[in-house]
């Protein structure tokens, strides 16, 4: 077994954008007005943005394969929003193991080659592997998919080659902030926790846990903790998650990020032991083929909570006070719905050919609805669209329903995760 010192390691990262100094030294301080100057200065800041779980059922690499983009095509509508974080965050449910692994089957996961690849090209940079599907392709299963992570520069958190690997504190450091990331499962299909020089996945023992996030906020301006917990399909944590969430708060973290229930759980503000941070019990499934078969207008809206999800954002400011202490705080703080688009019951009619299952923004799909029915019930603009007038009524007709189930969508996931941090 390592040694205590060795197994609380730290990996820093430095993803910076490299910068060349001025020429003629620093900036000048600029002038504060005498209300200014009694307020924090922003000296830099860190935008994160999270989602749930990377599913890879069949179907799902069935539709990356027939997609003319590849797996980035199956979550286009969110691309620009991990472009533009400094950290997008999500939960790798799935070993990346074609060499060493066997064709993935129902409970039992393998992702192609491509997926790492996809997932970079699509800005995501922080992914967990530290759940219970790590080890569905053995410990080679393990290996294999961070080397193949490694390869395409994503930073893997909660298990490593080795027991020290899986538990170094990895740090990103963007824009002069220095954030922790540390990861951990709450559970395993198959536990093939040897021995330390063995691959290794990160289980959730609290003393543990604690000790590591005390660790991380000794060389990190704030602490991320990935947390693969919680009852499969319930949306409210567990008595003892809550105890969890609150001690790891208490004791130095600042943001909890959970995933495995494949359905959404509340965000909360956590208060304890005189410190402040964010809970995210459970972010749902990212991308999935759950709840294939779900129409608004047949099944009651529960029925396709395994197909919804949340893009969490957060800024980390490092801010200098009026005193002239130094200290990164979190700053603005929400979520947007998104929902997972299937077109099983179109191909199953034979509607349809190739299958398509995306990620969509339910926001903007709103939106977007709202308009094209405005364009096509214009007695001008519906006509010059849709010259049949019995085509036109069929197409407002279908646009009508696709827009109530993304407000049944939005609304349930504001009952579930709170409304208070919806971004309006």
């Amino acid at each position: 077994m390592p040694s205590a010192a060795a197994a609380l390691s730290v990996l820093l990262l430095s993803l910076q954008v490299g910068t060349t100094p001025p020429p003629h030294g620093p900036p000048a301080e600029p002038f504060r007005t005498p209300i200014s100057q009694h307020l924090p200065a922003i000296l830099g800041e860190l935008r994160l943005v999270a989602v749930g779980d990377i599913m890879m059922h069949q179907d799902v690499k069935e539709a990356a394969a027939q997609a003319q983009g590849g797996f980035p095509q199956l979550w286009a509508d969110l691309v620009p929003l991990f472009k533009g974080a400094d950290v997008a965050f999500a939960n790798l449910e799935t070993p990346v193991a074609p060499a060493s692994g066997k064709p993935g089957r129902p409970y039992q996961f393998n992702a192609p080659v491509e997926l790492p690849g996809a997932l970079r090209a699509s800005g995501f940079t922080v992914l967990s592997t530290a759940n219970n599907h790590a080890f569905d392709q053995g410990s080679a299963g393990v290996k294999e998919t961070l080397q193949r992570l490694r390869e395409e520069r994503l930073l893997a958190v909660g298990s490593g080659d080795t027991q020290t690997e899986a538990e170094q504190i990895r740090i990103l450091e963007r824009n002069g902030v220095r954030i922790a990331f540390l990861g951990f499962t709450d559970f395993f299909n198959l536990d093939l926790n040897r021995k330390g020089s063995e691959p290794w996945v990160r289980p959730l023992d609290l003393e543990p846990a604690l000790a590591a996030v005390a660790e991380a906020r000794k060389g990190a301006d704030a602490v991320v903790v990935s947390l693969h917990w919680g009852d499969e399909y319930s949306h409210q944590p567990t008595k003892r998650h809550r105890e969890v969430a609150e001690a790891l708060v208490a004791g130095g973290a600042d943001l909890l990020v959970g995933h495995h229930p494949h359905v959404l759980q509340p965000a909360e503000l956590v208060e304890k032991g005189g410190r402040t941070g964010i809970v995210l019990f459970s972010l749902g499934n990212f991308i999935s083929n759950q709840d294939r078969m779900y129409r608004a207008d047949l099944f009651p809206v529960a029925a396709g909570d395994n197909r919804d999800g949340a893009a969490f954002f957060c800024t980390f400011s490092k801010v200098r006070l009026p005193d002239g202490t130094v200290k990164v705080i979190l700053g603005e703080v929400g979520y947007e719905p998104l929902w997972t688009e299937n077109n099983w019951r179109e191909r199953a009619r034979g509607q349809a050919k190739t299958k398509e299952i995306r990620v969509i923004r339910v926001k903007a799909a709103i939106e977007r609805t709202r308009r094209e029915l405005d364009e096509l019930c214009d007695p001008r603009e519906g006509a010059r669209r849709l010259p049949d007038d019995k085509a036109r009524k069929v197409a407002i007709l279908e646009k009508q329903e696709y827009l109530r189930t993304l407000l049944l969508r939005k609304a349930r996931v504001a009952s579930i995760v709170g409304g208070a941090f919806e971004l309006r």
